[in-house]
């Protein structure tokens, strides 16, 4: 990700005259680039930061480290630490809802790929018009601004700011909802030393009694809210967490619970109401998916990492969402949905790649490999039985 910042223009009084912005211009300017939703924050305390300390204390995060770094929390905190001279944020929301049903579960030789990976990668997408929107920004404030742009990269809590800045409420799938959108969208922030006036924040919490998330999600990542109303994951539970983020093998116990699932999830916003009933597709067209990714079949998938070298991956997805995996990690998650999926006709690109150059793979594919001659030996005795 491109981050840009620039110094201060020189002023008599040490501060910049930022009169000549007019709030509501810089918001319709967000709102022009193609951004649904946008606020604005300003200096203030987080509500939201003793919940992250003791998410943290709790090992919740997993092998997130970066999440856990001192400088990194403290920095979460106070906003100043990331950009000297803060003053003002802009949160936007990018839409990447679309009309391409996941694979339903009756397909599992099919595989599932997270609806906001299957296009171009958001974090690309989102800093190019956040960049746009600061060049605006500094036009009318006739004046270069100091400035940096975050998409879910930096030491933010972007969806407590996306919460103050009246973009929606935290639901209990820990995801961002909007009461008129839904919650396919990604946040993107742009912190600025622009006085901007602070937007009314999202207030109410519409969740009410509807569990369809907790229930629904297969691997019990969802915990319900704590004792100060905040929602709580695991997030070494969680399936995005651990065919994403989790770069070592995956809990033999929560392999066959990830089905054909082979990079992120998207269980607990299918199930949400509002999702149901608001979410529309977008018009963006870099999220329309890349063919490859639009639940291809699980051999071919396998077959097509399984030619390529880890360089090869990441050249071919240097603009997906789907890299940050890596070659090994994505083969990984591939191997167990064939395993899941227990059919037969997987066995010889599995047995392929039990002998992969990667640890990782061999181990999952021989887990795959032993899980099919299981799911076998069980049909047989079914038939005998008959």
């Amino acid at each position: 990700m491109t981050r840009r910042q620039q110094p201060r223009a020189a002023d008599s009084g040490g501060q910049p005259d930022d009169s000549l912005v007019d709030t509501d211009r810089a918001l319709a300017e967000a709102r022009a680039l193609g951004f649904e939703m946008a606020g604005v924050v300003t200096r203030g305390d987080s509500e939201h930061m003793a919940h992250f300390r003791r998410w943290i204390a709790s090992g919740l995060h997993g092998h997130m480290d970066y999440l856990s770094r001192h400088d990194a929390v403290g920095r979460r905190a106070d906003l100043d630490r990331t950009l000297p001279g803060f003053q003002s944020a802009l949160v936007v929301a990018h839409s990447y809802a679309d009309d391409h049903p996941t694979t339903p579960p009756t397909h599992p030789s099919r595989a599932i790929i997270a609806r906001y990976a299957r296009g171009r990668d958001y974090h690309h997408v989102i800093t190019e018009k956040l960049d746009t929107l600061a060049q605006h920004l500094e036009v009318l404030a006739g004046r270069p601004l100091r400035r940096r742009a975050y998409v879910d990269t930096g030491p933010l809590l972007e969806r407590e700011l996306a919460v103050r800045a009246g973009l929606g409420w935290f639901g209990r799938n820990t995801m961002l909802i909007h009461p008129r959108r839904g919650s396919y969208f990604f946040l993107g922030v742009l912190l600025t030393d622009l006085a901007l006036r602070p937007s009314p924040p999202f207030a109410e919490d519409h969740c009410g009694t509807c569990r369809n998330c907790l229930d629904a999600c297969p691997t019990g990542a969802l915990l319900g809210y704590d004792d100060d109303g905040a929602p709580v994951m695991d997030a070494t539970r969680c399936i995005s967490y651990l065919t994403i983020e989790l770069k070592g093998p995956i809990p033999v116990e929560l392999r066959p619970a990830i089905g054909n699932r082979v990079y992120g999830c998207d269980i607990c916003q299918e199930v949400c109401p509002w999702n149901e009933r608001f979410s529309t597709p977008a018009p963006e067209p870099a999220y329309e998916p890349r063919p490859e990714l639009d639940n291809p079949s699980l051999i071919d998938l396998a077959t097509r990492l399984l030619e390529m070298s880890g360089k090869a991956f990441l050249r071919e997805y240097r603009d997906s969402p789907v890299s940050r995996a890596r070659r090994n990690g994505l083969l990984r998650n591939v191997c167990v949905a064939l395993g899941n999926w227990g059919a037969a006709e997987a066995v010889p690109v599995l047995e392929r790649a039990a002998g992969d150059q990667s640890e990782l793979v061999r181990e999952h594919a021989r887990w795959a490999l032993e899980r099919i001659g299981t799911a076998g030996a069980g049909r047989r005795m079914d038939i005998l039985s008959d």
